[in-house]
């Protein structure tokens, strides 16, 4: 059977957590479960979620639930605020840290499962200044007066990405991803739990790896180039410097004109790499008017092991 006086405790539960503030409650043993979660950040702030669920089995319940709802954020979260502001400023006097809690917000669902209908009442807030960033993050100090946890209640502190647990007192139940887990019953001390994190390095060996990598693949390119085979003496490479510019219909004339006054002046004959040297212009630029020479039957294109030798036809001599 529930009433509305057992919701209320919901909302001032979290004073378990804080042992700073005298706390006074005297109620039978719970029947639903609490879960607290701190989320730790890099710059020693946190969010805290904390989680009640019970099982709606009757109407009675139902209706007790839903009462508790409607006056959520109009009584029970105002209520949670002043405590948990009052909760920081001592904690601020004994850590000697200023801090702040803010940004409040609670809400209530009814969620259906395969094992039932639940009512689930979230309170969330953000705490300015609850870990020590002094190089690495630690947390704990903020709980002078220990912390309980009631059965049927679980404590999750997560951290930030990265990090490495070096030290948790006491150990913790369980470790999931990057989470530490708790589970009452059970009483912490004085600064407990106590979890110490230590910041990531810089990360030297990718760093060292991706550098590797890119020397080996620059490496790799450069010696396919060098065994990469050369375009035939008639072809062009396709490098940009060897692409053959676009000739004026005088120009070409003139370049055909130079070749046959060449190879006639060497006896008719001459390698294709001499002509290309002898005029100074690209090989492709070269071989394309050779090419144009062919076509017209004035040279002939003689294959002299790598090279080509390049005759003038007799006629055109």
């Amino acid at each position: 059977m529930y009433n509305l006086t057992r919701y209320r405790v919901l909302a001032i539960a979290v004073l378990l957590l804080i042992c700073t503030l005298p706390v006074v409650w005297a109620a039978p043993a719970p029947d639903y479960t609490t879960t607290y979660t701190i989320t730790l950040r890099e710059d020693g702030s946190a969010l805290w979620t904390v989680e009640y669920r019970t099982p709606l089995a009757t109407d009675d319940d139902m209706n007790n639930f839903e009462n508790y709802s409607q006056d959520l954020n109009s009584v029970y979260l105002p209520q949670l605020e002043d405590l948990m502001q009052r909760s920081a400023a001592q904690a601020a006097a004994g850590t000697s840290r200023q801090m702040m809690v803010d940004n409040f917000s609670g809400n209530s669902v009814v969620q259906t499962s395969p094992t039932g209908k639940f009512g689930v009442v979230t309170y969330s807030f953000s705490w300015t200044n609850f870990a020590v960033t002094d190089g690495d993050l630690s947390a704990g100090d903020a709980f002078a007066g220990g912390m309980y946890l009631d059965k049927d209640t679980t404590l999750i502190v997560r951290y930030p990405h990265g990090y490495t647990v070096t030290d948790a007192e006491p150990v913790p139940d369980q470790q999931a991803g990057d989470g530490l887990i708790w589970y009452g019953l059970r009483s912490f001390g004085d600064g407990e739990p106590r979890i110490v994190l230590e910041r990531p390095a810089f990360p030297v060996l990718p760093v060292v790896l991706g550098i590797i990598v890119i020397i080996i693949a620059v490496s790799g390119f450069m010696v396919y180039r060098k065994r990469k085979p050369h375009s035939g003496p008639d072809e062009p490479t396709g490098d940009p410097e060897d692409q053959a510019p676009r000739l004026s219909e005088a120009d070409l004339l003139s370049l055909e004109e130079r070749v046959v006054q060449l190879l006639r002046a060497n006896g008719g004959e001459q390698f294709q790499s001499e002509i290309v040297k002898f005029l100074g212009m690209p090989k492709s630029t070269v071989s394309s008017t050779l090419n144009d020479l062919h076509q017209r039957g004035m040279i002939q294109k003689v294959k002299k092991g790598r090279e080509n030798l390049i005759r003038l036809i007799e006629d055109h001599r």
